[in-house]
């Protein structure tokens, strides 16, 4: 049976206090283990090209560049790694424009250091996570998306299969953990995901797993 991989994950916070509470929190975690860290955001953004670890873990205000604009370029550069930010913001602002970027995790500072945990445990599993404080604010963007002009809900547009593989993505289920439930492959739980992005006009690496955690309520 071979082991379990460790997760490698960067920091990006300009405190160097916060950075270490980071790195014991995470090294406290046999699973997980620090790969590097920066203090501003082009200096992190220079090394995650470099180490391409699994998970950024940055703040969302840092000098030279913000970790939105890191998620931002991680995206456009189609690198290999999950951000997770981290915020003293509860604004919505600030929430929706980290999910337009491309973010699966949002965590909030003062909020109880498992929620890091769990987020990075999360994301590495191809999940999604949110500060329970913030989950309101999921179903906020929902209200905005799930509309077509006629008011009709886009929904309607997925076959009662599809609807189903939504429904699990938006219980935090990976591809694999679909594919054993409804008893089929890999492959068809992929040509269905690929089939709702397309009805949905969904774009980019995340976007069906935002779109599936704020409807979730409606599905």
């Amino acid at each position: 049976m071979s082991e379990k991989k460790t997760t490698r994950v960067f920091i990006a916070d300009d405190h160097a206090i916060m950075r270490k509470g980071l790195r014991d929190l995470i090294a406290a975690e046999k699973e997980f283990e620090v790969c590097g860290e920066a203090g501003n955001g082009l200096d992190a953004l220079q090394k995650i090209e470099e180490l391409r670890p699994d998970v950024v873990l940055t703040d969302i205000d840092m000098p030279q560049m913000s970790g939105i604009e890191i998620a931002k370029v991680i995206r456009s550069k189609k690198l290999n790694c999950k951000v997770i930010i981290l915020s003293m913001h509860s604004d919505e602002s600030f929430f929706s424009a980290a999910m337009d970027a491309g973010v699966v995790g949002y965590v909030l500072k003062d909020g109880a250091v498992s929620d890091i945990v769990n987020a990075i445990i999360a994301v590495t599993e191809g999940k999604y996570y949110i500060s329970p404080a913030l989950s309101t604010f999921t179903i906020d963007r929902a209200h905005n998306i799930t509309s077509t002009n006629d008011g009709t809900s886009v929904l309607s547009l997925l076959t009662q299969t599809e609807r189903k593989v939504l429904q699990l993505v938006s219980q935090n289920k990976s591809t694999k953990e679909i594919a054993e439930e409804l008893f089929v492959s890999h492959r068809t739980i992929d040509s269905h995901r690929s089939n709702i992005s397309s009805k949905l006009n969904l774009q980019g690496q995340n976007a069906l797993l935002r779109f599936a955690l704020e409807n979730k309520h409606k599905l």
